[in-house]
């Protein structure tokens, strides 16, 4: 049995006459004849009753036209799957977002944009630490991630920076200097610097280094938090001062305060990273997008 077969009878079975029945699928009416012939041939038993003006459905017609309809509705869904798939508007999407990321406006416009355009794809996000993030997208565990530059590892990739942040100076907010509107880095070289682990973002981590010993002194390393977002809470509760991307300054810590620098320019790009040679429908949506 072939589901041209479960077609041809089920346009017989709806239109009730061979000859509409054959017009509706574009072929001749003595060639639906003998399909559907085939058709009863399989089955065993005859399916449609000829008569003067038309047909009429057997019992056994009825029942098998019941299960044809659905036959043909879940295969035209299944197929119609597979080429939403294939052209990108539909399926899963694996993205990866580099802590401290995903707290970044642009990060959230270009998704609520993507999902308003392609509302059958379903979003799986993951994140992770730098490195595990470069290391997932690397292997294919994720379709793209959204990283923060400087990023030593980003030369393996296609990046398209999407933000720039200032960086900020967050300080406890009983802190002396947390009136003023911003604040040297001189200023702060006597207070312990709350740093995270560097292998979470090598390059940004060695560029905070450099902008203080530039600025005229070595800083003084205090705890380090796990990443960068729990940096936040951890001036709030006196360890230190931190410097942090700019929307990081918008997490509602009643303890913090985020204060511009002075005297120099720290910034951070927030970029979105794919693999070389991936030309898949949904980089080039996320790219139309942009």
């Amino acid at each position: 049995m072939e589901l041209r077969h479960l077609r041809y009878f089920v346009a017989v079975a709806q239109t009730g006459h061979f000859t509409r029945a054959a017009e509706q699928l574009g072929i001749s009416q003595p060639p639906l004849s003998q399909q559907i012939q085939r058709l009863e041939h399989e089955v065993g038993t005859p399916l449609i009753k000829r008569l003067t003006r038309g047909i009429e459905l057997t019992e056994t017609g009825k029942t098998l036209y019941k299960d044809a309809c659905e036959i043909i509705k879940l295969t035209d869904a299944a197929l119609e799957r597979a080429r939403n798939v294939a052209r990108g508007i539909s399926g899963t999407v694996n993205i990866g977002f580099a802590c401290s990321t995903a707290f970044n406006p642009a990060v959230f416009s270009l998704l609520h944009s993507f999902r308003e355009n392609y509302p059958m794809m379903h979003l799986q996000p993951q994140e992770k630490e730098m490195s595990g993030l470069m290391n997932a997208l690397e292997e294919g565990n994720i379709d793209f991630a959204f990283i923060r530059l400087p990023c030593e590892r980003s030369k393996d990739f296609m990046c398209r920076v999407i933000d720039t942040e200032e960086m900020m100076v967050a300080l406890p907010r009983q802190h002396p200097l947390s009136r003023n509107n911003a604040v040297s880095l001189i200023d702060l070289k006597d207070e312990s610097l709350i740093t995270f682990p560097r292998e979470v973002a090598p390059s940004l981590y060695d560029q905070t280094i450099h902008a203080c010993e530039v600025a005229g002194f070595s800083p003084n390393l205090g705890q380090q938090s796990p990443q960068l977002t729990s940096a936040i809470s951890m001036v709030g509760g006196g360890f230190g001062m931190a410097i942090v991307p700019d929307s990081l300054s918008k997490i509602d810590e009643k303890n913090v305060v985020c204060l511009k620098l002075k005297d120099t320019l720290l910034t951070s790009d927030i970029a979105i990273a794919w693999r070389r040679g991936d030309s898949s429908h949904i980089i080039l949506h996320l790219l139309n997008l942009l």
